[in-house]
């Protein structure tokens, strides 16, 4: 009895693995879902869309973007974490979602058990930027003024990249930094073009339009090397030391037990995506760079995803940083 109970699931098991390597072949046959935990308009927002156009094209599938703003992101992630396990439900996120770790005692998701990443997408160095009407021009007069006073820095969402840059600018140059916080990178970008805020710490695609167009003063860059398009902006990294080498990333994600044969599928097509010459050149005038390749499989993801979860975990033990929830 034993002998035979044992064979009818050998058995069952081997039908469930035909079963989901069928599913697998035919994927995607309907619409997929990409979460962006951020407002329509934002750095995050873009590059889901232009991903999902490649991903339709490629995949002959509908993949549309929903916004699911609020809670510091971690209704979007924990909306991932809870969806089916089948593809058709994914996210693009970016650091945030590393720090969230840290930032939060009680999240209603285990982040590197629940979720994968399915790929590294995008990534750029930050600008620190200022309104047009602050006095110094450059990031040394600006140190000074930031010695002498303390000004506001605009910041998009508790745990967000320009949130933990701008702390880690006032722990470093030991100075003190009024954060203000706003649901998102646009509108704290246009309370700093208003003039109601001082700094803010921005991406590239979001800082050169308004610095060329003289609205705002970019004063350095989150990275070793300056910016081709703002080249009096101080590499922070050469100024302040390497823990200015500062990336805002962002990687595509789906639920942790999504079949392989699915995940793997998405990675090589998004692959094909991110190294379409049409979007590599759009991404370049965005301030947007691929991964490097050896950085884009499965595996790699997870490893980075790792390490700046330590990362950003000390930063923000260090500084005491803490979110009501």
């Amino acid at each position: 009895m034993i002998k035979r109970l044992a064979a009818i699931a050998f058995a069952a098991l081997g039908l469930f693995a035909l079963a989901a390597q069928a599913s697998a072949q035919q994927y995607p046959s309907r619409t997929i879902t990409i979460i962006v935990p951020y407002p329509a308009g934002g750095p995050t927002d873009t590059t889901a869309r232009e991903i999902a156009r490649g991903l339709s094209d490629r995949l002959k599938q509908n993949v549309i973007v929903e916004n699911v703003t609020g809670g510091g992101t971690i209704i979007a992630t924990n909306k991932l974490a809870k969806a089916d396990p089948d593809g058709y439900t994914l996210m693009l996120h970016n650091l945030q979602i590393s720090a969230n770790v840290t930032l939060y005692k009680h999240l209603p998701f285990n982040t590197e058990k629940d979720l994968t990443p399915v790929m590294l997408v995008n990534k750029n160095p930050l600008v620190l930027l200022g309104r047009e009407t602050l006095a110094p021009n450059d990031f040394k007069g600006l140190l000074a003024l930031m010695k002498k006073q303390t000004l506001k820095a605009a910041i998009p969402g508790y745990g967000a990249t320009g949130h933990l840059a701008t702390t880690l600018l006032a722990q470093e140059t030991k100075t003190k930094i009024d954060e203000i916080p706003y649901r998102g990178s646009a509108p704290a970008m246009n309370d700093l073009l208003g003039g109601h805020v001082d700094l803010f710490i921005a991406t590239p695609q979001a800082a050169v339009p308004q610095v060329k167009a003289g609205k705002l003063k970019a004063y350095a860059v989150t990275s070793n090397e300056k910016l081709a398009d703002l080249p009096t902006a101080a590499p922070l990294a050469t100024a302040l030391g390497p823990k200015f080498d500062i990336i805002y990333w962002q990687a595509l994600f789906a639920p942790a037990k999504t079949p392989d044969a699915v995940l793997k599928k998405l990675n090589a097509t998004l692959q094909e995506v991110v190294a379409d010459p049409a979007l590599v050149k759009r991404w370049k005038v965005e301030g947007f760079d691929a991964f490097p390749k050896d950085q884009l499989s499965i595996d790699a993801g997870r490893a980075f995803l790792k390490s700046e979860i330590a990362r950003w975990g000390k930063v923000i033990r260090d500084n005491n940083i803490k979110v009501n929830q």
